[in-house]
C-alpha cells in the first residue's frame, strides 16, 4: 500500500526562547516491511544541528531553536510503500541485544496487579497465541479512553485506573511480555486509519519476541496485528525511547504544542 504522511508540529512560547534542543525521530527506516522514499524533514524557526542512528537504529535529526524565536515547526512529509507481513517483523536486530528488552524502565515496572495477565501467556499452546491472548485481555481491562491518562502515566497506573490510550495499551503489554520472559519493545510510527484523513496523533504499538519468528507486533488498542496500514518510525523500551520528539529548552516561558497529522493512499 503506497501511503502519503504529513506530519507537522508546531511549538509556540510564551516569551522569547534562549536555547531548546529537540530529539526529532521522525524519519521511517525503509525494511522488508516498508520501502520509504522522499521523505523530509523541515525545520522552521530552527535548524538541525546533527543527525545519527541511536542504538535502536532510529534516525534522529538534533534540532536547535533560533535564539529569540517563539515558535518552532518541525515538519516532517514522505511516502511509504507498506506490506501486510501479519505484523512479523522478523529476526532483525540491532546494536541493543534481546535481553535489553526484558529490561523493565519507569514506564513499564512490574506491579503485582499484572501477574495474571502475564500468566496468559502459559495458558496457550504456543507464545503467538498466549500473545494475542494477553493483547485482548488487556484491551477487555483497560478499554480505549483518551483525557484518562497522559505521556507520564505508567503502565501499573493505566490499568488500575481501567483505561488508557495507545501508548498505555503497549506499555501493559510490553511489562506482562517481560514478566512472563519474553523481550518486548514499543513502536511509534502512523496508522492510516480507514474513516479519515485528518488525525490527533501518532500511533504507537508493541512488539514481543517469539522463538523462531522473531519480532511481532501487536496493535492492543485496535485488536490486530499491524498490517499494510502502519508505517514504523522508532523503536524502544518505552514511549520515551520511541518519542517522535523529545528535548529540553531553558526558560521561563510557557509551551503551547499544535500538532497536525495526515496519513492518506
Amino acid at each position: 500500500m503506497l501511503l502519503r504522511i504529513t506530519h507537522k508540529t508546531q511549538y509556540s512560547y510564551s516569551q522569547p526562547v534562549d536555547y531548546a534542543l529537540q530529539k526529532v525521530r521522525l524519519t521511517p527506516r525503509s525494511s522488508a516491511i516498508q520501502d520509504i522514499s522522499d521523505w523530509e524533514v523541515t525545520v522552521d524557526g530552527g535548524k538541525v544541528e546533527a543527525s545519527y542512528s541511536d542504538h535502536y537504529g532510529n534516525h534522529v535529526d538534533l534540532v536547535s531553536i533560533e535564539q529569540g524565536a517563539q515558535n518552532l515547526i518541525v515538519t516532517a512529509t514522505g511516502t511509504a510503500n507498506t506490506q501486510d507481513t501479519a505484523g512479523v517483523f522478523g529476526k532483525v536486530y540491532g546494536r541493543a541485544p534481546l535481553w535489553h528488552f526484558q529490561q523493565s524502565t519507569p514506564l513499564t515496572t512490574p506491579a503485582f496487579s499484572m501477574a495474571s495477565l502475564a500468566a496468559i501467556l502459559e495458558e496457550h499452546d504456543t507464545q503467538l497465541a498466549g500473545l494475542h491472548a494477553l493483547s485482548a485481555a488487556i484491551l477487555s481491562v483497560t478499554p480505549y479512553q483518551v483525557g484518562a491518562t497522559n505521556s507520564e502515566t505508567t503502565a501499573a497506573a493505566a490499568l488500575a485506573l481501567g483505561a488508557g490510550v495507545c501508548q498505555d495499551h503497549a506499555h501493559i503489554f510490553i511489562t506482562a511480555a517481560r514478566i512472563a520472559g519474553l523481550p518486548a519493545r514499543y513502536v511509534s510510527g502512523y496508522l492510516m486509519m480507514d474513516d479519515r484523513v485528518d488525525q490527533d496523533a501518532s500511533h504507537a504499538w508493541a512488539e514481543a519476541h517469539v522463538d523462531g519468528v522473531g519480532w511481532v507486533g501487536f496493535d492492543v488498542s485496535n485488536g490486530i496485528s499491524p498490517d499494510e496500514r502502519y508505517v514504523r518510525i522508532a523503536i524502544g523500551r518505552d514511549a520515551q525511547d520511541a518519542a517522535p520528539i523529545s528535548g529540553l529548552r531553558m526558560g521561563q516561558s510557557d509551551e503551547a504544542m499544535i500538532v497536525s497529522l495526515q496519513v492518506q493512499q
